[in-house]
């Protein structure tokens, strides 16, 4: 098996060189890493008569990435993931303005999120890497200048390892997360309504018309939000459900049951007997079906990036979680350091 590769990826229109790093493992599995935005370009997975195909939206070339990833294809998302409410929220009684950039919200960081910087990166060793990141102090509006770090290890048993730190000099909060689109089909022009997703979650955060959490959660008995059971994505996703209507399909958030790093779900494609297992010590967990890929992009073969032909399974806290007292806690404090990690981890039905 060849060692990791490190190859030129292309240049920023700011003049940055970026590289991309090629992990293989043991088996032949590869994922393509690139140091702009921590974006995972390419992930093959084996079907079950062992057939290795990339199973990752993205983009043919890489200016796209640089110029118009607005779909945050396989980025690192920070500082927080998700919405926040009117893009303000307070911090030990001081109120803080972050940019708008998803009509009255800010969305995953801002227009100059995470997921558009060049990080420092370092291999580590054949199957892992080390990125790094420092977030400046009123970067997009957050207080306190973050240092942030993420390792992407590629084992030998088949799963994409994603481990985050960070440290903060102000109090601050942060909220990180992945953002690849699966398609366990490896064909990047076929919805994936038919893959099928469990959840260990028995409720979910209902949304109002501008996708900021309402009240209370709901149960997700007798609703297409049950995922409690295997069930595929096509299922229930047209049903006429005001939940469903506002994000035309699903862009929410469920909340993960138990505690620690442990399996929340599952997603799986009988066709081809893919599988991912979701391991995370997150509390909830956003499914988004692609609503909003528009086709005005090709994909990595030629077709359109058009609507529901990835899903993405991002761990994370809850949205607009400043907002809301009643959530866990974002806030991270100096002195203090943030660490979480998720697992994807594939195998065959």
């Amino acid at each position: 098996m060849k060692n990791t590769q490190i190859s030129d990826f292309g240049i920023t229109a700011n003049g940055d060189r970026i590289r991309k790093y090629t992990l293989i493992n043991k088996n032949g599995m590869k994922v393509e890493i690139i140091n702009f935005g921590g974006i995972v370009t390419s992930l093959t997975a084996p079907d079950r008569n062992g057939k290795y195909e990339d199973i990752v939206l993205g983009f043919p070339k890489s200016k796209d990435y640089f110029e118009s990833n607005s779909y945050f294809f396989g980025a690192i998302i920070g500082r927080f993931a998700n919405r926040i409410a009117e893009g303000k929220f307070s911090l030990n009684e001081k109120n803080f303005h972050v940019n708008k950039n998803n009509g009255e919200n800010h969305l995953h960081g801002g227009n100059e999120g995470f997921h558009t910087k060049v990080w420092d990166s370092e291999l580590l060793n054949p199957q892992k890497i080390k990125l790094s990141y420092v977030s400046k102090d009123n970067e997009e509006g957050y207080p306190g200048e973050l240092a942030v770090t993420v390792f992407y290890t590629l084992t030998d048993e088949n799963a994409l390892e994603i481990s985050y730190e960070a440290t903060t000099d102000q109090p601050t909060i942060i909220n990180l997360t992945h953002h690849s689109y699966f398609n366990l089909s490896g064909n990047f022009s076929q919805e994936i309504t038919d893959h099928e997703l469990q959840l260990n979650a028995d409720q979910f955060i209902p949304i109002n018309e501008f996708s900021i959490p309402k009240e209370d959660f709901e149960n997700v008995e007798k609703t297409p939000f049950d995922f409690r059971n295997l069930k595929t994505i096509g299922k229930d996703i047209n049903e006429e459900n005001e939940q469903l209507k506002i994000s035309n399909g699903y862009d929410h958030c469920w909340v993960l049951k138990g505690n620690g790093l442990r399996t929340v779900g599952e997603l799986q494609h009988r066709k081809s007997g893919r599988k991912i297992e979701v391991i995370t010590d997150q509390p909830g967990i956003q499914v988004y079906t692609g609503n909003h890929l528009d086709g005005k992009f090709d994909t990595k073969t030629g077709e359109k990036n058009i609507a529901r032909t990835g899903i993405c399974l991002e761990t994370q806290h809850f949205p607009d979680s400043p907002n809301r007292p009643d959530f866990p806690s974002v806030e991270l404090k100096p002195g203090g350091k943030y660490e979480t990690k998720t697992i994807y981890k594939f195998s065959v039905i």
